[in-house]
């Protein structure tokens, strides 16, 4: 299996999000220009020669779309140049409402980005500034709007539910909104609290009201409800798409599949190894100017390893894990090597199997962590291995 997808993060944002802990730091020019410099050497020294093929291109961030016209018109001529962008088959930029006008749009297309994926998060102007979002709802129109006039038809639109305050009614109501754009795709996410967040230390000192957990189950439902009846296919757990729209990049993660990762703070995972880089800017872009890497962890992956990411991020989509690709795969049967998890799973009715694939059920999906964690950290694996394989343990 070859590397077919790269991820590239840009770390920078004109504001900080209340709920966000992903690398990210305030944009100031003359920081992203240099930043900019190092990220074009680090890609440079992992991937040499010009015009090389991938089947998809994700940049995310922070907001890539921070950079100025003239940064990103430097960044994505580098780009063009590493790669064969008219033969990726989705590059998929992430944007802001409000954070891109006509110009940047077009420089987008013109280089062959043909996705875009903008985080909404909710349509209600108080919950926007509750959450510390520069937008405001006007700006999500104008934007599809820019967008349309672009020529972009691949849209993912993101939201957040179960946000603090937020009620099941206004949820339905932030939903149908969003969905009367006839978006091609949608993410949709319940809010989660992470360390080092001024939501998380809002939560310390209980200062931070967020719904109950039978509310936050009711606007999942509601989420699937909606999204189905506009003829949007759930296809992973937080994930809605029309026929065709499913993000291929993503679906790299939930197959398990290798991709490069650029950037500070970025993740890699390549044939036998995770890698993740530095975070900090300054060491990111010491380490590039150095040695050509930023790379501050590399984790080798045991078949072990393998394995149960593989039941993790397969069971995340709908469509499940697939015994005969596993087993090409592995060389392992599936039912052999998790006999008792999976038949007790199924039991629970949180597990099925249709079609010739295991997938989580409706009730599944919402105790998706519980499901998972059948499946990780067994003390007997090698064991298990063995009497898949037909050993004598």
């Amino acid at each position: 299996m070859q590397v077919q997808s790269v991820y590239i993060h840009i770390p920078f944002c004109k504001q900080i999000c209340h709920y966000c802990n992903f690398v990210k730091y305030f944009y100031m020019e003359t920081k992203a220009d240099a930043f900019i410099d190092a990220l074009i050497t680090e890609i440079d020294t992992a991937i040499p020669g010009k015009k090389n093929i991938f089947r998809t291109i994700y940049m995310g961030g922070g907001t890539p779309t921070a950079l100025s016209i003239g940064q990103l018109q430097r960044l994505f001529q580098f780009l063009n140049e590493k790669f064969d962008l008219r033969s990726c088959e989705e590059f998929t930029i992430e944007i802001n409402p409000g954070d891109i006008d006509i110009e940047k749009a077009k420089l987008l297309y013109d280089y062959g980005v043909n996705r875009i994926s903008f985080g909404v998060q909710v349509m209600d102007d108080d919950m926007l500034e509750k959450i510390g979002r520069m937008h405001r709802v006007k700006d999500v129109y104008t934007t599809v709007d820019i967008l349309t006039q672009a020529a972009f038809t691949n849209i993912s639109l993101d939201l957040i539910y179960a946000l603090p305050d937020q009620t099941v009614a206004h949820f339905e109501k932030t939903l149908k909104e969003a969905l009367q754009f006839g978006l091609p795709h949608y993410s949709t996410y319940a809010l989660q609290i992470e360390p080092k967040t001024v939501f998380y230390h809002k939560r310390r000192k209980g200062d931070l009201h967020q719904p109950p957990e039978d509310d936050e189950v009711e606007m999942y439902r509601l989420l699937q409800e909606n999204m189905k009846k506009q003829g949007v296919q759930q296809y992973e757990i937080s994930n809605f798409a029309k026929p065709g729209y499913e993000s291929r990049h993503n679906l790299t993660y939930w197959n398990n599949d290798y991709y490069f990762g650029f950037g500070a703070g970025a993740h890699g995972y390549l044939p036998g190894k995770r890698t993740a880089n530095y975070k900090p800017l300054g060491t990111y872009m010491r380490e590039i100017n150095q040695t050509g890497s930023a790379v501050e962890h590399l984790e080798e992956i045991t078949l072990q390893d393998q394995i149960e990411e593989e039941l993790f991020l397969q069971l995340r989509k709908t469509e499940g894990i697939n015994p005969g690709e596993f087993r090409e795969r592995y060389g392992l049967s599936l039912e052999k090597l998790y006999r008792d998890e999976l038949t007790q799973l199924k039991q629970d009715n949180l597990l099925t199997y249709n079609n010739g694939n295991y997938s989580l059920t409706n009730q599944g999906m919402l105790l998706g962590d519980r499901v998972f964690g059948q499946f990780l950290l067994l003390e007997n694996f090698e064991q298990k291995i063995k009497k898949a394989k037909g050993q004598t343990v």
